[in-house]
């Protein structure tokens, strides 16, 4: 099979409620890590090309922030961590950088935020000290410069600095952090400031060793006796996503705040990698995620805590990074490649694609190259039979017998269920078996439904799969995840247990 080719689809918002000031709202980390950084200007006609309004730099690029000005699109700026040290020891250095990244651009460049490092505590925790001092010293020139209540200050955190973190109602920070995370906290709490947290479902599901299913990492919808339920509140978690965001609401409580605001300023999942060592980091489950996701917190869900709660949320990231070090995965975040060409398609409703820059509905979903034969026949049976797939063309003698094989006859299938069910999330999945492309399908006289938006389909009423999605390193450190792991079993069999 030919090497597939996939795009991104990506409009993050269709209406002025999608990236509202305060509330639920969608942002995307732009990282600089290739050997070829696309412009600055080039940067922010991408951005305004695909309606996003929330972005997170990991520095302050004067060239980036000029290009930002009077374009109205929210900017979190960041002290990178190798500045702490300059900054956390005196008060004048902060001062001047305040002057010169802040106040020398705002308000043409919307600033809402400054994040002060990155997972520094879980990273450098020799330069843990610093971290108190500098965003003290930063909040100080914010009030001299009356730019205080326009422009909070925090600092992102990995995850694992949070402690048995399931079930949620019992987590708690490590206490070895307590010196420095109390008196930020109470920062936060004074400032209106929120607590950031980076939240990598991914991770937690790669290093689970199977415990934690795939579709709880995905927001895939789970039966009621697969839902992982906290003993202690009886509140029902049906994603990885959710338990951490509690998780640190129940960290923070059992240091007494109970007011502070969680953003995720990273969460996203890799769309390509090692294909025997990472083979969920792929497309459709890069989809999956980030759709679902979406979806998720505009739909201002809120956690099992906190319902109707909005959690604001930055993906990583806009740009694969080439040039990051470690695993293959780890250069594959993005929703776009260096040169702005969509990395995959990103379905935002159960209608099908919400488009930025394709309007002819030229994708398709075919059988996973190498999946196994004896699954990619139980799904055909299941698109023939009660996926109410017209299936009468790949009879022999007709235009799609041929080639007469399972991997092409459940393509044609697959493709027909999807185009059929308007190419909703999650409708070309097929419990894994199948995956999206650009490349036509299309041979001879048998014509794939997509490439003139035609699918064959008994009827009008569409039985819903069962494999379906509801429609509803220096900067990114991996945190050790063994105790939310092993928590996570426990409860997983405690839920079935109880349901019995």
């Amino acid at each position: 099979m030919a090497k597939l080719h996939f795009f991104l689809l990506l409009l993050l918002a269709a209406a002025e409620a999608i990236h509202g000031e305060d509330g639920a709202y969608i942002g995307v980390n732009i990282g600089t890590a290739m050997s070829s950084v696309p412009a600055a200007t080039q940067i922010t006609t991408l951005l305004r090309s695909q309606n996003i309004r929330h972005i997170r730099l990991y520095d302050a690029d004067p060239g980036m922030l000029s290009a930002l000005a009077n374009t109205g699109i929210r900017v979190i700026i960041s002290v990178p961590n190798e500045q702490l040290l300059a900054i956390g020891n005196s008060n004048a250095t902060a001062a001047k950088w305040v002057a010169r990244n802040v106040a020398a651009h705002y308000p043409s460049v919307n600033i809402t935020a400054i994040a002060v490092g990155s997972e520094v505590l879980s990273t450098l925790p020799n330069a843990a000290p610093l971290i108190m001092p500098a965003m003290r010293y930063l909040q100080n020139a914010l009030v001299a410069a009356a730019l205080d209540k326009y422009i909070k200050i925090s600092t992102p955190h990995s995850s694992s600095i949070i402690l048995d973190s399931f079930p949620p109602s019992q987590a708690f920070f490590n206490r070895s952090l307590d010196p420095v995370l109390v008196p930020m906290l109470k920062f936060l709490q004074s400032t209106g400031a929120p607590l950031m947290l980076n939240v990598y479902p991914y991770y937690d599901y790669m290093r689970s060793n199977g415990v934690i299913p795939l579709d709880y990492a995905l927001f895939r919808p789970l039966p009621p006796n697969k839902e992982a339920v906290d003993a202690n509140t009886l509140l029902h978690y049906t994603n990885v996503f959710d338990a951490v965001v509690d998780a640190a609401y129940f960290a923070m409580a059992y240091l007494n705040v109970t007011n502070v605001p969680v953003m995720v300023t990273e969460t996203g999942w890799p769309h390509k990698g090692d294909a025997s060592a990472e083979p969920d980091a792929n497309n459709d489950n890069a989809d999956t995620y980030n759709s679902n996701l979406i979806r998720h917190v505009m739909n201002v869900t809120g956690t099992p805590k906190h319902p109707g709660v909005a959690v604001p949320t930055f993906i990583y990231e806009l740009y694969d990074e080439d040039t990051r070090p470690g695993t293959a995965s780890e250069k594959y975040w993005g929703l776009f490649d260096m040169n702005g060409i969509p990395a995959y398609a990103l379905h935002l409703t159960g209608s099908g694609v919400l488009l930025a820059n394709d309007t002819t509905n030229q994708t398709y979903c075919v059988a996973r190259e190498g999946a196994d034969e004896k699954m990619l026949q139980a799904a055909l049976d299941w698109a023939c039979g009660p996926g109410k797939v017209d299936c009468s063309v790949l009879a022999q003698g007709k235009p799609c017998y041929d080639p007469d094989t399972v991997e092409d006859h459940a393509t044609y299938a697959f493709n027909a269920y999807y185009h059929g069910m308007g190419m909703g999330s999650g409708t070309c999945y097929f419990s894994g078996v199948a995956v999206i492309t650009t490349t036509d399908p299309s041979h001879g006289s048998c014509v794939y439904g997509g490439k003139n938006g035609s699918a064959l389909l008994n009827g009008t009423s569409l039985a819903p799969s069962s494999n379906s999605t509801a429609d509803s390193g220096s900067r990114r450190a991996v945190g050790d995840v063994t105790s939310f792991v092993r928590i996570v079993v426990t409860a997983l069999l405690l839920s079935v247990v109880a349901l019995l």
